[in-house]
């Protein structure tokens, strides 16, 4: 019997419109087991179905963001441990990527092998000063998953992800904040307070506009203009029939501030 099976690996909470997953294995720097796995393709599948999430923040209990996946499962059984990880994760990835609420990584520790994969993820990434990244996996003699090797060069360049991937070496916060890995290093002691500041200002924003804006940039490298255009011509039409665009335009005309309804 696992010694921790009572306490959940995964904390999901909810702050106003603000979703919140919290990893939690801190005896294990949160590294991802199979019920972690499990457990945050479910959260992940609750938010997409609930329209009053506006926004999501994930963070990791105790000393780290998290520290990859469970090394003592894939030691014992390789491929079978691999699968049974990779497969709700990345059915996860592919509901968070479809849903109109941003996403914020709080991340503070470590972020090293899937858990820098999971980061890589989000549309914005706070993280503490004295925070360590390593992409890890070269380091144990296998390739990526989590998304990493579509993410890595998205966020930082072909030459920087190559690098990354390929050495597996360890970077601190200064230098993840130059290579464009995160979006800002914060004080660790003012980081929850603005990490969530930042989801609660992206929950109060256009939702229907922020959700087709995050999958427009996502989807951007991937098309040609002339497919981009068709796609951006589709989304704004489905904005302008929002409640949010209404409230938009009206505001504008009477100098005032929308206060939008993410609908």
């Amino acid at each position: 019997m696992n010694p921790d099976s009572a306490i959940p690996s995964l904390i999901v909470g909810r702050e106003g419109a603000v979703a919140t997953i919290a990893f939690n294995r801190p005896q294990a720097l949160n590294a991802i087991d199979v019920p972690m796995a499990q457990g945050f393709l479910a959260a992940v599948k609750a938010i997409a179905a609930d329209p009053g999430v506006r926004a999501v923040l994930m963070r990791g209990e105790g000393k780290g963001f998290m520290a990859g996946g469970d090394l003592a499962l894939l030691g014992a059984d390789p491929q079978g441990g691999a699968a049974a990880l990779i497969g709700p994760l990345h059915e996860a990835l592919v509901v968070l990527a479809s849903i109109d609420a941003p996403v914020v990584a709080q991340v503070h520790g470590v972020a090293a092998g899937a858990g820098l994969s999971l980061m890589l993820q989000a549309d914005f990434v706070l993280a503490a000063e004295g925070t360590r990244f390593n992409l890890a996996y070269v380091n144990i003699g296998t390739s990526c998953d989590v998304g990493a090797s579509w993410a890595l060069p998205r966020r930082v360049g072909l030459r920087h992800a190559l690098e990354i991937a390929l050495l597996g070496d360890t970077l601190e916060a200064a230098d993840a904040e130059q290579m464009g890995l995160v979006n800002r290093v914060l004080p660790a002691d003012t980081l929850p307070a603005e990490a969530m500041e930042l989801a609660q200002r992206l929950a109060a924003g256009p939702t229907v506009a922020l959700g087709q804006l995050r999958r427009l940039i996502r989807g951007s490298l991937g098309r040609e203009l002339a497919a981009q255009l068709d796609a951006e011509a589709a989304a704004f039409q489905i904005c302008a029939a929002s409640a949010d665009f209404r409230l938009g335009v009206d505001a504008f005309f009477a100098k005032t501030k929308p206060d939008f309804t993410g609908r």
